[in-house]
């Protein structure tokens, strides 16, 4: 998540990188790869094809349970990420195969899983708190 959309120089990736358990690279156009051992060999892989990763597990997991494949998809993303961080994250849905409908905020996310549970009819008033491991992000709907 935080170097997803990043170029390698950002200062953020820079700092970060001090306290990262595993190597990061400079790749082509100034991309960040990250760099692991696997089965005794050296692999690299771009910050998208670590979230197409994590997405196609959860890919599998949703048709293991649906009992039929999955194709559409609606991301969510933390309400600070940048367009450019949006789109990394739209490109890993597709390279695991899911056809991206939408990428939201994760606060909005929960605004309408709490919508979709409320019998209260007429217009009202949500708070949604997103207490993240670094950011706290506060929306008010109506």
């Amino acid at each position: 998540k935080r170097l997803i959309g990043r170029k390698f120089q950002d200062s953020c990736v820079q700092e970060d990188m001090k306290h990262w358990p595993f190597k990061v690279m400079c790749g082509t156009a100034d991309k960040p790869m990250i760099e692991v051992q696997y089965q005794g060999e050296t692999k690299r892989f771009h910050p998208e094809e670590v979230s197409a990763m994590v997405l196609q597990k959860m890919k599998e997991s949703a048709e293991a349970y649906l009992g039929q494949e999955v194709k559409d998809a609606v991301i969510t993303v933390p309400a600070y990420f940048n367009d450019s961080q949006r789109q990394a994250t739209k490109d890993a849905g597709a390279i695991c195969g899911l056809n991206v409908l939408r990428i939201i905020n994760e606060p909005t996310a929960a605004a309408l899983a709490y919508g979709l549970d409320s019998k209260q009819k007429g217009s009202k008033m949500v708070l949604v708190y997103d207490m993240g491991g670094g950011t706290f992000d506060v929306s008010l709907l109506e």
